[in-house]
């Protein structure tokens, strides 16, 4: 393929993690000091600010300022939940985009986000073919969630991982301190996969951890479920669930919605505005045994804890980031930076680059395998721990000044 010389636009979408800046910095780097690129922007708020022209020029910021980036949580550049419409039935927004691509020569362009974010980059793939624009689209994937099809796992979730098993072996240690019993619930995102409420049994694993784990990809029976926990909590006086948002009855209803009307709370792509189920089952679990009760929602904590990042995280996502610009710049264009996993003549995990076409990814959510779980559907067993261990390795390395963490701080000059 000829070498096409050109700008590009780097942007992020979507929720954030501890670690997408790190992808974002990976690009953002390696465009800046590739000779096929002549400039390099960012989008502020995702595709938003494509739409918006509001784009800055990365070349314009310090060099040792944007390093900071590797280990500053969210999105630095600014995120959006901005859905394209199909452009068989409303192309405005794409010809917006072409026209925007033209003014400032955009010949690559990189959108860093989930399922949703995915999609995004194959609309535009697709409508800039179509319409016989060279531009070559790469996905860089993030999502907490893990839900990515085709990639082993997907930046950011090791974090996450890292911060709610952490978090549930400290829990752990707490709700025993008293010889009074106590009951604890622990609210952990997760939508339609339970990767992240997985993670807590890497929490059991090391043997302060919950004792029940509930995931969206099993029923939930509320009247069977409390009487597990009735029966752990007679024998123990304690007792600490883990319970994905997501979890669902029978009927495919969530059970927040047993406490609360979730039918207009959606975001910009029509999801349920998930919420509360802690404090929910906190009140039912105390209503039937009369115990002490704690509700505990991690809410955005899971997502933004830098200072517990997995290192192996942060250099794999600064690798997705790189990578994409690497093979877009040698002809690859249509696909996502992808993980596959190997092992190396002594065992040892390693992560390999692997590309996704994008119409395989978008909208694609990949769930625990049902072989994971066990008997019981609530806990997970050894297939799990093999898989998530290796991701959550090694400490992060972040820059701090007065005991608290230095942060990357932008200044955001705009192109013209």
């Amino acid at each position: 393929m000829s070498t096409l010389k050109g700008a590009c636009i780097i942007g992020q979408s979507g929720g954030p993690t501890s670690v997408i800046n790190a992808s974002a910095y990976g690009a953002i780097k390696t465009a800046l000091e590739n000779e096929n690129i002549t400039a390099v922007y960012g989008a502020c708020n995702g595709i938003k600010g494509v739409l918006e022209d509001r784009l800055i020029d990365m070349s314009k910021e310090d060099k040792e300022e944007l390093a900071l980036m590797r280990t500053t949580p969210s999105s630095a550049l600014g995120s959006c939940r901005y859905k394209l419409k199909d452009p068989d039935v409303d192309d405005t927004d794409y010809k917006r985009i072409l026209e925007i691509f033209k003014k400032y020569d955009v010949r690559y362009f990189f959108y860093n986000g989930g399922n949703d974010s995915m999609d995004t980059c194959n609309k535009i793939s697709k409508f800039m073919l179509k319409n016989g624009y060279e531009c070559r689209v790469m996905g860089i994937p993030k999502t907490i969630d893990n839900d990515l099809a085709g990639t082993d796992h997907c930046p950011g979730y090791a974090s996450a991982a890292k911060y709610i098993a952490t978090s549930l072996m400290e829990i752990y240690h707490d709700a025993r301190v008293y010889d009074t019993g106590m009951i604890t619930v622990v609210e952990i995102m997760g939508r339609n996969a339970g990767w992240l409420t997985a993670a807590a049994a890497l929490a059991v694993a090391k043997g302060n951890g919950p004792d029940l784990i509930y995931c969206p990809e099993n029923d939930f029976d509320l009247e069977a479920e409390m009487e597990k926990i009735e029966k752990i909590y007679k024998a123990n006086g304690k007792c600490i669930i883990a319970v994905s948002e997501g979890i669902k009855d029978k009927n495919g209803k969530y059970i927040s919605e047993y406490g609360n009307d979730l039918t207009n709370a959606k975001d910009g792509f029509g999801h349920a505005q998930l919420g509360g189920l802690a404090s929910y089952l906190a009140g039912v679990i105390k209503e039937r045994t009369g115990a002490k009760v704690r509700g505990v929602e991690l809410s955005l904590l899971q997502r933004c804890a830098a200072h517990c990042a997995s290192l192996t995280d942060i250099n794999e996502s600064f690798l997705a980031g790189k990578s994409a610009v690497e093979y877009a710049t040698s002809g690859v264009t249509d696909k996502m930076v992808g993980f596959e996993r190997s092992y190396d003549a002594n065992g040892k995990y390693v992560c390999n680059i692997k590309l996704f076409d994008l119409t395989l990814v978008a909208n694609t959510e990949k769930k625990i395998p049902a072989d994971w779980f066990n008997a019981t559907k609530d806990g997970l067993n050894e297939k799990f721990i093999q898989y998530a261990l290796p991701l959550i390795q090694g400490e992060t390395d972040m820059v701090k000044e007065d005991g608290l963490p230095r942060f990357v701080h932008l200044k955001k000059i705009l192109a013209k």
